[in-house]
């Protein structure tokens, strides 16, 4: 019986190391592949402060936009009453 146990811990040790050894494996390569890509991918555009849209103003200042959504949100609720 003593055998059979050593062999079994021999065992799980060899598959224990070659699990940690592709992790270690892995994580190289992916790191070597994130530096290539880094490397060959073209540079972000650059954007104006604040992220907002190309077209400079923001969308919910837009009082067409908020008339919209202020109806629509009346609706739901009357709509929900009922």
């Amino acid at each position: 019986m003593d055998e059979v146990m050593q062999g079994a811990v021999d065992l799980m040790l060899v598959g224990m190391g070659f699990v940690f050894s592709f992790l270690v494996i892995l994580v190289f390569v992916t790191m070597l592949m994130s530096r290539i890509a880094g490397r060959i991918a073209p540079p972000e555009p650059m954007r104006p402060p604040g992220g907002g849209s190309s077209g400079g103003a923001d969308p919910m200042q837009d009082p067409k936009l908020k008339a919209v959504i202020s109806e629509a949100v009346a609706r739901h609720r009357a709509r929900r009453r009922q």
